[in-house]
């Protein structure tokens, strides 16, 4: 550290004569700030002088003197400035030079200086040595500095299978759908890896230079949750499985299940099947019979008027279904299938199929029929985001009626949840309070007469009562909640033709097609259903 900028500094001589000396700058330093040096002078009670003179000896490049005149005599003590950042996490400060025979300041005036503005962290103590052995003024040096916090790493899971539930079927190019090679269930053997928790780091807090903590930000801790047929490490780090089946992620949590495989019909040699699981049936489902399971239901031929159920699953038909009015299909989850003909479809997600004619078919999303011919003719299509077909009714008329969007009393519901929900959350609050008071009475080894018990006893009933009503409740309006998302989607689209005969209804208005249209889509826009063009 050398002094490289310009600097003045008062000297006094013989009969208290006070003179400005001026030092220039040298190598990379700069001249000083005229209004600085005046400031300087002015604290120091030299204020009547010569400026002119004085502004023209701070720009000379070689050392130079002028007279301020007579002064008190009294030498001044070296001096110090300094700025703390708008954070306060630096401070920068300046130095000014005694006169000729006055004082110096040692480290403990310069902490002093800065602790009435309570600076007391992250000061630079070997600057403070460096500059009381070489002192260096008019010139600006971070003398204190805050720590930042350095913020810490999410946990993060790190899975080893395909999580994703819902993968649509390929179209090809040609325009057709391959229901034969979806490649939806992840298999998985004995002993294998599926899931790795990565521990991440919580990080640490900052200080600025008051000593003021300033926080790292809140990291997201997580932890591996697992179902059955699994086991964890002794780390509790990472899931294996423990038996052959398939794997999948419902609500964050691992579940592996073993998948009961049929290699044929599903007719009188099988009998009904049941079970908690996956099922894959190689031939056809045939009339009368019924495969209801946990999981998916992957069924390679066709379907006639059976019963077809999955709780939680999607179901996939790479052949069609024949419902000849008796057949039903409930899916938790998705429906694919070929074709759809005189049958029931109930599915939690979206449905998709080739064509489906005369048939009733509920969506919580989307219903989707976009193979080359992709028509829906007759019956009724319920769907609670979008239908998108090639084509909707038919030349003769069929009566076709089509709903998407949130219906009226599922909003009034979700409505009504939501005031109940507040009501119980409040009830909570205020029993909590009182069951713990009670407890802490019982914990200090206090006996409770017979009317505080059973008080007590009613409170807790009635905490247990409101708990239950409050997650049956929650439960029951996230779900309407993700109707009404899916809903603010809702619309008809068409890509070929939509004939006379068809009805459109977007949550509670109701548009009846009286003229052929092509290419057009409808929705619901300012209380009325709108046509617009593809």
């Amino acid at each position: 550290m050398n002094q490289e900028n310009g600097y003045i500094q008062v000297e006094y001589r013989e009969d208290n004569e006070a003179f400005v000396v001026y030092y220039p700058p040298v190598l990379n330093g700069v001249k000083p700030d005229y209004k600085e040096c005046t400031e300087y002078l002015k604290g120091h009670g030299f204020e009547n002088y010569n400026n002119q003179e004085f502004r023209a000896l701070i720009c000379g490049d070689a050392k130079s003197e002028m007279s301020l005149g007579v002064g008190d005599g009294l030498e001044f003590i070296e001096s110090m400035s300094y700025k703390i950042s708008l954070d306060k996490m630096k401070v920068t400060c300046r130095f000014y030079p005694p006169s000729k025979n006055g004082m110096t300041m040692d480290a403990k005036d310069i902490l002093g200086e800065l602790a009435k503005k309570n600076v007391n962290f992250g000061i630079d103590q070997d600057f403070i040595i460096n500059f009381m052995n070489n002192r260096v003024y008019f010139t600006d040096f971070v003398i204190a500095e805050g720590r930042a916090p350095v913020h810490g790493i999410d946990d993060k899971i790190e899975y080893f299978f395909n999580t994703n539930p819902s993968l649509k079927p390929k179209h090809n190019e040609d325009g057709s759908v391959d229901y034969h090679n979806l490649d939806n269930v992840c298999q998985v053997k004995e002993g294998d890896l599926l899931a790795r928790l990565h521990k991440g780091d919580r990080g640490t807090n900052g200080k600025d230079v008051t000593g003021r903590d300033i926080p790292c930000r809140t990291v997201k801790t997580l932890r591996l949750e697992k179902g059955k047929n699994l086991h964890l490490n002794e780390d509790m780090t990472e899931i294996y499985s423990e038996v052959t089946g398939h794997v999948s992620l419902v609500n964050g949590k691992v579940f592996v299940s073993d998948v009961y495989e049929v290699s044929g019909d599903v007719d009188n040699s099988v009998g009904n099947i049941e079970y908690n699981g996956n099922v894959h049936i190689r031939g056809s489902v045939r009339g009368g019979f019924q495969v209801i399971a946990k999981g998916d239901i992957i069924i390679d031929g066709v379907v006639e008027d059976a019963l077809i159920q999955s709780d939680d699953g999607q179901i996939i038909v790479k052949c069609g279904i024949h419902g000849m009015k008796k057949g039903l299909l409930d899916a938790g989850g998705n429906v694919i299938t070929k074709f759809i003909e005189n049958a029931s479809v109930f599915s939690g997600g979206y449905v998709e199929a080739g064509s489906i004619t005369y048939s009733d078919v509920s969506a919580s999303d989307d219903v989707i029929v976009c193979e080359r011919k992709g028509t829906i003719a007759g019956g009724v299509i319920r769907a609670g985001g979008k239908v998108d077909a090639q084509t909707i009714g038919s030349p003769m008329g069929a009566a076709t009626q089509i709903e998407v969007g949130m219906a009226p009393d599922k909003k009034e519901r979700y409505v009504q949840l939501q005031r109940e929900i507040s009501v119980l959350s409040q009830n909570i609050n205020k029993l909590k309070p009182i069951i713990k008071t009670y407890n802490k009475y019982i914990q200090e080894g206090k006996q409770l007469d017979q009317k505080n018990a059973l008080y007590l006893q009613k409170v807790a009933g009635e905490l247990t009562k409101n708990t239950k009503m409050l997650e049956e409740n929650q439960q029951e309006f996230n779900a309407l909640h993700q109707e009404l998302i899916t809903s603010r989607h809702a619309k008809v689209m068409v890509s070929k033709d939509i004939f006379p005969g068809v009805s459109i209804t977007i949550s509670d208005i109701t548009f009846n097609v009286k003229d052929k249209r092509s290419f057009c889509q409808f929705e619901k826009k300012n209380g009325e259903i709108v046509v617009n063009n593809l």
